[in-house]
């Protein structure tokens, strides 16, 4: 055998050597982590919490009120990593899942709820616009109540009712309104209870649309990703509540939106309300 031959020969028993490591490494690790799974479910249940970027992960751990389990204190999952412990001596697994949600589903003119036409903010007015229009339609919901593969269509999400009752205790918490000496919100922040929210996959920095959405759906907040998560529990019959903290006005200000500025100081508030409502959760 040449030395060029046999130089590819080695070459490729190297290769489809690691491969045969690699598929054993992966599949003993994926067999670690099953095991490790079934031990914290043995423990649970668990009350989960959320977060969705790291300024509100910052804020939630900042507190110092969540207490690592001594066992298995944390377990990474399709590319996140999950924590386990307790806050207030309650079994919790905490996990951030990052800005945005994904939507599937089609169109139907028929389900439109309400919709925006562009041209309405033509400058001047009349005329037509490229832009066209958005719909607004009803989901498509399957539950474990409902029957299977059979969904109903659903606009509006609910949360837990018995734990929004718990929420109202919460209203007149104090909340910290100053990011530090000579930077403070103009009013002291409140923590208001029972709100209609609205989410969706854009970040939303326009003083139109957001009073299009306040006039069509009498929202008083916009966000990301809230609906996404209670839309999930709500389909498994998993009591669910969201508590987000405002940063901005969705384009209500002038000058620049101001969530760099004060997102810090709404998660921090809303990580202090996440802890005084699982102090009263029963």
């Amino acid at each position: 055998m040449g030395l060029e031959k046999f130089g590819k020969c080695l070459s490729m028993a190297a290769w489809m050597s690691l491969l045969v490591v690699y598929a054993y490494a992966e599949g003993s690790s994926r067999k670690w982590r099953n095991e490790v799974l079934k031990q914290v479910n043995s423990k649970g249940p668990y009350i989960g919490l959320i977060t969705v970027f790291p300024p509100e992960e910052t804020a939630f751990f900042g507190t110092g009120a969540f207490k690592p389990s001594p066992i298995h204190s944390s377990l990474d999952l399709s590319g996140r990593r999950f924590r386990i412990g307790k806050v207030h001596d309650k079994k919790v697994i905490y996990v951030r899942c990052g800005v945005g949600m994904n939507q599937n589903g089609t169109l139907d003119s028929n389900d439109t709820v309400a919709h925006l036409d562009f041209e309405t903010y033509n400058v001047p007015k009349g005329g037509h616009n490229i832009l066209g229009q958005i719909r607004y339609i009803h989901e498509e919901f399957f539950s474990v109540s409902g029957e299977p593969n059979i969904a109903r269509p659903l606009f509006w999400l609910e949360v837990n009712q018995e734990w929004l009752h718990v929420a109202t205790k919460l209203e007149r918490m104090e909340l910290e309104q100053c990011i530090n000496k000579s930077l403070c919100l103009p009013k002291k922040p409140k923590l208001v209870v029972g709100l209609r929210g609205t989410t969706a996959n854009i970040f939303v920095d326009n003083a139109a649309y957001r009073d299009f959405l306040f006039h069509s759906f009498h929202v008083a907040s916009t966000d990301m990703e809230s609906a996404a998560v209670v839309m999930t529990s709500v389909s498994n019959g998993i009591p669910v509540i969201v508590i987000r903290g405002l940063s901005d006005k969705a384009g209500g200000q002038s000058g620049q939106n101001a969530i760099k500025t004060f997102g810090p100081l709404a998660a921090r508030n809303a990580a202090k309300a996440v802890l005084q409502f699982l102090k009263q959760l029963n």
